[in-house]
C-alpha cells in the first residue's frame, strides 16, 4: 500500500529581499520534508490561473496516472486528447534550490509570467501550491477574497517585520 503524501495547505508571504531572494514559509517547508523531497522547488505557469504552480518533486512520480485518467477521460467522452502537447506542459518547470532558511532566487523569465513583483504570496492547494503577485490576487474577485485578505494580512506583518528594509 502506497503512502499517502502529505499535501500542501495553508498560506504564506515573502516580500523580495537582499539579492533578489524570496522565502518559501516554514510551513512549505515542512510539507517539503514530509515528502521526502529534496530542497528544490519546481515553478511552472498555472495551467489556468494568472499565477505560477510549485511543488517538489515527489509530484512529478504522479505525472503519468494524472495523463493516464485524463486520456481515459476524453477517450470516454469521445473528446480528443493530445498527450504529448499536454506532458510537455506538465513537465516543463524549472527546478530552484532553496536553502534551509527557504531563500531561493525565483528565474526572470518566471517572474514575467507569473505576474511576480516584489512579493510572493503562497497559497496551498493540496498537491501543489500556487505563487501569486498580492496585486494580482487582489485583482481575482469574490471568489479569492478570503485568500486575499489572509496574505494581506501575512504582507502587513512581513512588512512591519521588515522595517523598511524589503522592497
Amino acid at each position: 500500500m502506497q503512502q499517502q503524501a502529505a499535501g500542501y495547505r495553508g498560506e504564506g508571504f515573502s516580500l523580495r529581499g537582499e539579492k533578489d531572494r524570496f522565502v518559501l514559509p516554514p510551513l512549505f517547508r515542512k510539507a517539503w520534508a514530509e515528502l521526502g523531497d529534496d530542497r528544490i522547488l519546481c515553478v511552472a505557469k498555472h495551467h489556468s490561473l494568472p499565477c505560477l504552480r510549485g511543488f517538489g518533486m515527489s509530484r512529478t512520480q504522479g505525472f503519468n496516472q494524472i495523463l493516464d485518467r485524463d486520456e481515459a477521460n476524453a477517450v470516454q467522452r469521445g473528446l480528443p486528447y493530445d498527450r504529448e502537447r499536454i506532458a510537455t506542459k506538465m513537465w516543463t518547470f524549472a527546478e530552484v534550490p532553496f536553502d534551509a532558511s527557504g531563500r531561493f532566487i525565483l528565474p526572470e523569465r518566471y517572474c514575467k509570467v507569473g505576474g511576480i513583483g516584489e512579493n510572493i504570496c503562497f497559497l496551498g492547494g493540496g498537491e501543489f501550491i500556487t505563487l501569486w503577485d498580492l496585486d494580482r490576487l487582489g485583482q481575482m474577485g469574490e471568489d479569492w477574497a478570503d485568500q486575499y485578505e489572509l496574505c494581506l494580512a501575512s504582507a502587513d506583518e512581513a512588512r512591519s517585520k521588515a522595517g523598511g528594509k524589503g522592497k
